[in-house]
């Protein structure tokens, strides 16, 4: 085994601890707060809230589109839609990604996929499956609003932590 004096391991047993403060406040908890409302409020900046509203609200509007594109059986417009939403990845600073709860990475990444996914099953030309399957995508939708939303950072409801 190996010999290390007392203080070294007192090192490695400090560094591994702050280790997992930082794996857990910079990658899992991210910078929340409770909410009244029992979901969980991530503390953003005011243009963190409106960069990450605005990819929302992109899925909203291609969810628009296909539902659309699908009712008059264009589904290569459905197919384009889907992979085009699927592809875009936000451009996040690493300061943000910080701020996110593994929660709603998690989801954020999920939901691109299911865009591309959404994207293939629209070239097989099956407009039920697609129907299927962008309920089961806007699923991770209302997960997503169900359970977080965005506080500005120093807002009263912040502060307030509600």
């Amino acid at each position: 085994m190996l010999k290390l004096p007392k203080f070294l391991w007192l090192v490695i047993l400090v560094l591994l601890a702050a280790l997992g403060f930082l794996t857990n406040k910079f990658i899992i908890a991210g910078n929340t707060i409770p909410s009244k409302d029992d979901r969980t409020a991530i503390l953003v900046t005011s243009d963190e809230r409106i960069m990450i509203l605005g990819e929302m609200r992109g899925f909203l509007e291609a969810i628009q589109g296909i539902v659309e594109a699908t009712a008059e059986g264009d589904l290569e417009t459905v197919a384009k839609l889907a992979t085009q939403t699927g592809a875009v990845k936000p451009d996040m600073s690493p300061s943000l990604i910080g701020k996110l709860p593994i929660e709603f990475k998690t989801l954020g990444f999920a939901t691109h996929d299911l865009f591309t996914e959404l994207g293939k099953t629209a070239q097989g030309g099956d407009p039920v499956a697609v129907q299927k399957e962008l309920g089961d995508l806007m699923l991770n939708c209302t997960a997503c609003h169900a359970g977080n939303k965005f506080v500005v950072e120093g807002s009263p409801e912040a502060m307030q932590g509600n």
